[in-house]
């Protein structure tokens, strides 16, 4: 049977995820009377809760004679790592581009990956059918974008379809019928190659492993494009470093290949297939998996550094251990280490004290994601504040900056320059129209201003602001950034806060926390008003007398507190402050919970 091996690429909410839930049903991949669940390929709880795909997978799917193997990509930068990987196991991209927003932030870092691995693009222009799509518009902004990257003029002629995935229908011409995505499918049998790895048949084994799953039955499984040869159940393999350093030698206890959603047995793996081959104990992502015979080590793709790096802490709060079940810092390394296995965009360090680990990674998001996963499998943590990764070239400090695209209405496009180019250090590139009372604003911001900045965004824009930001380049230090300018409560007594004590604090500042909720001396439990911190007791009851006052009984009225998601924890708090991360909440605090050691730490910073 033919092969073909293709990646979709998209922006995040371009539809990707939708369109291969149509490729899958309309190939016949499914049972006519199965159950699917919509957005099939996001298999992941939290790519379902986001809407986003975090992890990148395959399947496959059957056409007029040839299999073609699907990769569903990441959209979202922070998890590029999965995306650089992915790239190195097909022969051709499918772009997909909201035919109303046009290429995106997300668009441009994976398709750079793809142009410079010399894969030729196939662009989708979806969601055609919405009120405000320009197709033309999309689609030579598309071609410009190709330009800018450096393609090629083979990969600059490239072919592409209109589409509506949510429709289920590909068409060449804008005005077609509408039907289905056979055009969609044609044009990637045409126009995808076939695995030049199939005329390498005959040599010895070779597979780059790509990704790295477990079972519990199989134990680790590593995913991947077989090079060259073919294996079969049996076979006694051996794993090669990227140095070409051998790592163990193994028997392939066996192989299973992509076969619609799920995977399946299959006695040999040929040229040119994506398989899992289980067996091994210590390969794996960037290791050659190869014959006996075999000495040469097959080049890996290089993954782009961390920008910035967390601390992961033991929860020592008074309330540790009241939720979770992993609370010991040995634990806690033994998951963060079995990450950075998984995922190469991501590094773990020690500190020096072993309480503590330091993991860098490519931003908020993934640190975000990698967060709740933990505190979902049982695990508490002190989360710190993010920190950017410097570099230094020849004496001269470097700091990351990135490419911000906001898409506002044009009554709010003035304060979020301010914002922008202000305080956070930014530079205006472009800003134009960007058509229904919209304003689009390009801008290079040190990623140092942007930690924080997404909440304040929302709140400046009403919630009707999309803001895309992708890694840009190096560039000299641009000096101090100011953090968050007020202060915070922090309460001085252990206990249930009770609705009395929180209701005379209403005038101090919001809340975080409502009535009956736990806290503890050093925990924060609001924002001051003003720029310095304040204690304050919240368990503070009503007086109680035997005489009765007029207007002195009436109810407790409070204001909803307000409730910070994990990433806005994160990003909330300043350098002295932590995140108090457990599977049933998220608290904010004070690095040192006494009042007395807090002071001490502030006079030695300030010395």
């Amino acid at each position: 049977m033919d092969i073909r091996n293709i990646a979709i690429i998209a922006h995040v909410d371009h539809g990707k995820t939708t369109l291969v839930d149509k490729l899958l049903q309309q190939s016949g991949a499914f049972r006519e009377n199965q159950a699917v669940a919509e957005r099939a390929m996001d298999s992941n709880d939290i790519e379902r809760e986001r809407g986003i795909t975090i992890l990148a997978k395959c399947t496959s799917v059957e056409w007029k004679g040839t299999r073609i193997n699907i990769v569903d990509t990441p959209g979202h930068a922070d998890f590029g790592g999965e995306v650089e990987r992915i790239l190195s196991m097909v022969d051709g991209v499918c772009l997909l581009v909201d035919a109303a927003e046009g290429p995106m932030p997300q668009t441009k870092f994976v398709t750079s990956k793809a142009l410079a691995l010399g894969l030729k693009p196939i662009v989708v222009l979806n969601k055609v059918d919405k009120p405000a799509a320009d197709p033309e518009k999309a689609l030579n902004e598309v071609f410009d974008l190709f330009a800018n990257l450096g393609a090629t003029d083979e990969q600059l002629d490239f072919p592409y379809v209109y589409a509506s995935g949510i429709g289920g229908w590909a068409d060449n011409e804008l005005d077609g019928p509408r039907k289905d995505l056979s055009a969609l499918f044609d044009l990637i049998v045409k126009h995808v190659k076939e695995p030049k790895q199939i005329q390498r048949r005959n040599e010895p084994f070779q597979m780059l492993a790509t990704t790295l799953g477990s079972d519990p039955f199989l134990g680790r499984i590593l995913t991947g494009r077989v090079e060259a040869g073919s294996l079969k159940v049996g076979d006694t393999l051996k794993a090669l470093s990227r140095d070409g350093e051998r790592i163990e030698q193994f028997r392939c206890t066996k192989i299973m290949a992509f076969r619609g959603l799920g995977q399946q047995p299959i006695d040999e793996a040929d040229s040119g297939d994506i398989v899992s081959i289980a067996g091994m104990t210590k390969a794996t992502v960037a290791d050659t998996l190869c014959a006996l015979e075999v000495d040469t080590a097959i080049p890996a793709q290089p993954i782009d550094p961390p920008t910035i790096s967390v601390t992961f802490g033991i929860n020592d709060s008074p309330l540790a251990g009241k939720d979770g079940t992993k609370v010991q810092s040995r634990v806690i390394r033994d998951r963060l280490m079995k990450e950075a296995e998984t995922n190469v965009a991501i590094k773990v360090e020690d500190t020096p004290g072993g309480e503590a680990f330091i993991v860098s990674g490519r931003g908020e998001l993934q640190m975000g994601v990698l967060i709740e996963n933990m505190r979902r499998e049982g695990f508490e943590l002190s989360i710190s504040r993010p920190r950017v990764i410097f570099h230094e070239e020849n004496g001269e400090k470097l700091e990351p900056i990135e490419e911000v695209i906001v898409d506002v209405d044009d009554e709010y496009s003035g304060v979020v320059i301010e914002k922008l180019t202000g305080n956070r250090k930014g530079e205006l590139v472009e800003m134009g129209p960007a058509g229904h009372g919209k304003t689009r604003i390009r801008a290079l911001v040190p990623s140092r201003g942007l930690i924080g900045y997404q909440g304040e965004f929302m709140t400046d824009t009403r919630g009707n602001g999309v803001l895309n930001r992708i890694f840009h380049s190096w560039a000299p230090y641009k000096g101090a950034i100011t953090g968050r300018r007020q202060g915070v409560l922090i309460s001085t007594e252990n206990g249930a806060a009770v609705a009395f004590g929180l209701w005379g604090l209403e005038d101090r500042g919001k809340l975080f926390i409502g009535p009956q909720e736990m806290c503890y001396v050093g925990m924060i439990i609001g924002e001051h008003s003003r720029e310095n911190d304040l204690d304050v007791n919240p368990i503070r009851g009503k007086k109680l007398t035997n005489m009765r006052a007029s207007g002195s009984d009436e109810a407790v009225r409070l204001t909803p507190p307000t409730r910070m998601s994990l990433e806005e924890s994160i990003a909330y708090i300043n350098d002295d402050e932590l995140v108090e991360v457990t599977p049933k909440a998220i608290r904010l605090r004070k690095r040192y919970l006494d009042p007395n050691d807090r002071k001490r730490a502030m006079r030695a910073s300030q010395d």
